[in-house]
């Protein structure tokens, strides 16, 4: 009887540890949770292929076509003169931009002229005497004598014995030797070549000035000129006298200028040319930057693109099925925020934004919105 019931638990035992090892066999087998699909939102635009200007753009500083740098060539102390000598003082053509004190030189000067004009008066007896056919011409020399005035040109002599009196009786030595500090005593003041502003100065009035000194540097204003550097690619279309726009860094002034000068040689480094464009305007100032944008040729069947778009260098993405696809293109020209792109067919679906972490093949759902805006 004992062995009955050990037998019969026996068999319970086993019943219940094979429906308890298929119970935890059961709960160890979870269910896979469903994965959601995720859409992502792109703008896009359809693509309509046309002809696209290419603008070849490069800046420049504005710097004056004239300018002058001041120096003195004598010494004396700075006076003070009808303007005062400052930085953007405005002057006329002609007008005193510098007046040293030449008070001791200029007595120098009019002892000379002295010396000079007795030495004329000393020679007019002995002319009347052998010379009478000259004798009127030097007479009216010597009555038109201004010492205040700088000294005319000597009569010109009609016979090699009248040269040679002249000559041996020291007047053309004597008479350029007063030349010569006339044309010194001029240095002392220095006059406006032409109109314009003064952009440096380096003295002030009362100093003591010495020769070779910088005084200051002086500009013309309203003509400048910008030298920018033009890919060699480019050559053909650098004509002198060619029309030019340019804008200010903002892009809200437009000025109209013409190719001066353009360079014989081309840059070793940078393979560019420099070229000269004049523009002409009031409202310009040194040192301002502008933009030169030249038109060079259009391409054809093309689209333009934010340069961020181009994917690897040569591919952008379009969508195919509501998929992201990479397709690939040819850049025609670069330009500091944009791409001129060949390759795409008419009725693409080009992606017109960045897309965050975009992946060929991603699932996206398309906004309109066109392109560059």
């Amino acid at each position: 009887m004992r062995k009955i019931i050990l037998t019969v638990i026996g068999v319970l035992l086993v019943i219940l540890s094979f429906f308890g090892a298929k119970a935890i066999i059961a709960n160890k087998k979870k269910k896979k949770p469903s994965i959601e699909k995720v859409t992502q939102s792109v703008y896009i635009e359809k693509i309509e292929n046309k002809n696209i200007p290419i603008i070849v753009s490069s800046t420049g500083s504005v710097k004056a076509k004239r300018r002058v740098e001041l120096y003195a060539e004598v010494q004396g102390v700075f006076k003070k003169g009808s303007k005062p000598f400052k930085t953007g003082q405005p002057y006329n053509k002609g007008s005193q931009l510098i007046r040293i004190d030449s008070s001791e030189y200029y007595a120098s000067v009019q002892s000379a002229k002295s010396e000079f004009y007795n030495l004329l008066t000393s020679i007019m007896p002995d002319l009347r005497l052998d010379y009478p056919e000259v004798f009127e011409k030097w007479q009216a020399y010597l009555s038109n004598f201004d010492m205040n005035k700088s000294i005319n040109e000597l009569p010109s002599t009609t016979s090699d014995k009248e040269k040679y009196f002249i000559t041996g009786k020291g007047i053309y030595s004597s008479f350029y030797n007063v030349k010569n500090l006339e044309q010194r005593l001029s240095k002392y003041v220095i006059y406006a070549p032409f109109t314009g502003i003064l952009t440096n100065a380096a003295v002030t009035e009362g100093s003591l000035i010495r020769s070779g000194q910088k005084l200051g540097e002086f500009i013309q204003t309203g003509t400048y000129e910008i030298e920018v550097s033009i890919g060699k690619e480019y050559s053909e279309m650098l004509k002198l006298g060619g029309s030019v726009k340019l804008n200010n860094l903002n892009n809200n002034k437009e000025y109209i200028g013409k190719i001066v000068r353009v360079n014989g040689s081309i840059d070793l480094i940078s393979q560019t040319i420099l070229t000269t464009i004049e523009v002409k305007n009031p409202d310009l100032k040194e040192g301002m930057y502008l933009k030169a944008n030249l038109e060079a040729k259009e391409a054809t069947n093309a689209i333009r693109i934010e340069r961020s778009l181009l994917q690897e260098g040569n591919k952008v993405f379009i969508v195919k099925n509501d998929h992201l696809d990479l397709a690939p293109v040819t850049p025609v020209h670069f330009s500091d925020k944009s791409v001129v792109i060949q390759g795409l067919n008419d009725g693409d679906l080009f992606v017109s934004k960045s897309v965050p972490n975009a992946y060929v093949g991603m699932l996206v759902k398309t906004h309109e919105l066109p392109l560059n805006k």
